[in-house]
């Protein structure tokens, strides 16, 4: 069931191993298939390394495991990427990383403010990556937590904990986590060169008047 989908989540996990976002067995992934509705998701307990698409297990949105091929069970974190997917009904990808610099931020609550353009694109609709406040791993609480931050950005810290970024596809959520852990390194470094003083940022009104450049003569098609 859902064979191709799986097999995403398996190429995204592992790159986001070998990349350095999060190691072994931390982090979590999965894709919503847009006709069943149904989820495919990294299973608990399992070396990214070691895995395998045929691993991957398959839930609906109320948590019931629809299948599960090798008897895996799905991350013990389940119940967020839920929770995402029912309060943001346009994505379809959730990722959830433990990458260093921006974990060590969401340790300190601190938001990641609009430093360099690129949080344009990281769907920032207040011009900074917010943080989602302490939950449980695996708890409810957890779950919730995350939904007020990504109603307003498609990337959040989490506190104490690490990144979560969604999308359409698993591909460009996973590539947001990365420009995620970028832009805290980038700040990481400021706020040291700047013995702690916060840098300028880019104004809000500023990122949402971003646009293709018209001066650019495309094709007709």
């Amino acid at each position: 069931m859902l064979e191709e989908l799986k097999k995403q989540v398996v190429t995204y996990a592992l790159n986001a191993d070998r990349s350095g976002l999060c190691k072994h067995r931390a982090g979590n992934f999965s894709v919503r298939d847009p006709e069943s509705g149904y989820v495919c998701i990294t299973p608990t307990g399992v070396d990214r390394e070691e895995l395998s698409y045929h691993d991957i297990v398959v839930i609906d949105l109320e948590a019931c495991v629809i299948e599960a091929e090798t008897g895996m069970r799905p991350t013990s974190e389940t119940l967020m990427h839920l929770a995402v997917y029912k309060s943001r009904p346009d994505i379809h990808a959730v990722a959830h990383t433990h990458s260093r610099y921006a974990t060590a931020f969401a340790v300190l609550k601190k938001t990641i403010p609009a430093i360099v353009y690129e949080v344009a694109g990281l769907g920032c609709r207040e011009g900074y990556i917010p943080v989602a406040p302490y939950g449980r791993p695996g708890t409810p609480e957890l779950a919730q937590s995350v939904v007020a931050p990504l109603a307003i950005a498609d990337v959040a810290l989490m506190e104490s904990h690490g990144v979560i970024a969604v999308d359409k596809v698993l591909k460009e959520a996973l590539l947001k986590a990365h420009y995620v852990e970028e832009l805290a390194e980038i700040y990481y470094r400021t706020l040291v060169l700047s013995s702690g003083k916060e840098p300028p940022v880019v104004p809000l009104a500023e990122l949402q008047q971003w646009e293709y450049p018209r001066q650019i003569k495309l094709l007709q098609r």
